[in-house]
């Protein structure tokens, strides 16, 4: 049976459907909270549904109701038992990928036994689940099993469908959160899909075009792709001269999104596209290369978020930038020492060619400051391993020149589980961004971070303007929460969120 080289792009996801009743021969979770503990045992206290489980099974098996913790009773069609902890949205997040993940591993050994895998659950919510809990939970289930491998193997059974088990007169209350809580999940598997994609199949054109082809399924979605020609012609200097050392060369992304009836401010989101990173000529070393493949994490997060936000129809204007190229090392590779013209005619002293990032943003934001006109400018990169060392790996830097846009950022964050801190704009660090042969130095000296915004602040003028560095968070080495080792789809749920304030 032939096999495709690649998985089905985007990832499917759980179906997740929402009813009054509970259905026949599909096995029931059972949510369970924390008890008291007596007599150096503890108990679990049944929550949301009230169902009863064997009291001597739940204290064999060790049950304590701590989030994440799955225990499958005895029986052809299992009973679950979830721990959804004390509660809050992380913790109900924590648990929705916990049981995707056993179900995923009950439905293989099920299958390796030559036994029927159960591949649908169903889940009693309690009358008092509120809004933030049941969409935590949905992003759990749906993302906490999200796999993506290249292999000629068949694929493993999967969940396939939840089934949330809500009062009659909640239904469709339930329903837009869970739709909304979906867009979310989707955005976030489709970023991590584009940057799990392998680099021999991800370059520049194919990562636009894959762009648009998707973009192009969405009603009101517009795309447009530029070459390498158009980028000639019209004085992207920084992706050209990054993407000048390798034989496919770059392109820039535009994704608009203009609702009919729009309010509020006019947002462009710029992402880095950078679909290999070998360094250049200042090339990195070999251990930890091949995970550059995701140095387009950035990219990819906006390019999901302006299809979550037109298939959501968020009556806002958005518009989406991402420049690709891919930096390589040959003999028209770009070199330290040279002088770049971005577009809008600044100039850069090149100092490092592996600080190739903020060379394509520069190019693109001053591109969209002169030509989109917007009200408030984010860009997203993996732009700087000083954010790691910074913030550490599950948190990701935010820069920014509005305070309110800040607050609105971290805010947007906070409500879709993604975590982000302020760090400053010094102005020694400014100061030092002025080259003495050019109109800014690529790397100036002092903290990588700071440094890295620093050099991205002299592009944006008086806009507002945010800068997040998803450096740290963008990657995961394994799982926690509704993250899977590999690409996290880390920003994606954020600028979604933020585009939503503001509608």
């Amino acid at each position: 049976m032939p096999r495709s080289p690649l998985p089905t792009l985007p990832t499917p996801l759980p179906t997740v459907e929402v009813a009054g009743d509970a259905r026949r021969g599909v096995p029931h979770v059972v949510l369970g909270r924390p008890g008291e503990a007596t007599d150096d045992e503890v108990t679990v206290a049944l929550g949301p549904g009230g169902d009863a489980l064997d009291q001597e099974w739940i204290t064999s098996c060790g049950a304590t109701g701590k989030a994440g913790e799955t225990h499958a009773a005895p029986g052809r069609t299992p009973r679950w038992l979830l721990g959804v902890g004390d509660g809050g949205p992380k913790q109900w997040r924590t648990a929705g990928a916990a049981l995707a993940r056993a179900v995923n591993g009950r439905a293989k050994s099920d299958s390796d036994a030559g036994r029927t895998a159960a591949r649908s659950v169903q889940v009693r919510f309690e009358d008092g689940a509120d809004a933030e809990e049941i969409a935590a939970f949905v992003l759990g289930v749906t993302l906490g099993g999200y796999g993506y491998t290249v292999t000629s193997e068949q694929a493993l059974p999967t969940l396939r469908t939840v089934r949330l088990i809500v009062a009659e007169d909640r239904i469709a209350e339930v329903t837009a959160i869970v739709a909304n809580a979906v867009g979310m999940a989707e955005a976030t598997a489709f970023t991590r899909d584009l940057a799990n994609t392998p680099s021999n199949v991800k370059d520049p054109a194919w990562l636009a075009s894959t762009a648009a082809r998707v973009a192009d399924g969405v009603p009101g979605l517009r795309a447009t792709v530029r070459d390498e020609n158009w980028l000639s012609d019209n004085g992207f200097g920084g992706v050209l001269a990054v993407g000048g050392g390798s034989s496919r060369p770059p392109r820039l992304i535009e994704l608009s999104w203009r609702p009919r009836g729009a309010t509020g401010p006019h947002l462009v989101f710029v992402g880095k596209g950078i679909t290999f990173d070998t360094g250049g000529i200042s090339i990195k070393p070999a251990d930890g290369m091949h995970l550059m493949r995701t140095d387009m994490a950035g990219g990819a997060a906006v390019i999901s978020a302006l299809i979550a936000i037109a298939r959501l129809r968020l009556p806002v204007r958005v518009t989406g930038l991402v420049p690709c190229a891919e930096n390589h090392v040959s003999g028209s590779a770009y070199r330290p020492g040279d002088v770049v013209r971005h577009y809008g005619g600044q100039t850069t002293e090149v100092t490092n060619t592996d600080a190739e990032g903020r060379m394509v943003l520069a190019d693109a934001i001053e591109y969209a400051r002169a030509r989109l006109k917007p009200d408030h400018l984010v860009d997203v990169a993996t732009l700087t391993g000083a954010m790691k060392v910074s913030l550490g790996v599950r948190t990701a830097g935010l820069f920014a020149t509005d305070d309110a846009l800040a607050e609105r950022v971290a805010e947007a964050g906070g409500r879709v589980g993604e975590a982000w801190w302020r760090m400053p704009l010094l102005e020694e660090v400014a100061d030092a961004v002025h080259s003495d042969i050019a109109d800014v130095r690529q790397m100036p000296k002092g903290p990588g971070g700071i440094a890295a915004a620093s050099f991205l602040r002299a592009f944006v003028g008086e806009t507002s303007w945010a800068h997040l560095d998803i450096a740290g968070p963008a990657r995961a080495e394994k799982a926690y929460d509704e993250v899977v080792p590999g690409a996290s789809g880390f920003g994606a749920r954020t600028l979604v969120e933020l585009a939503a304030s503001f509608a």
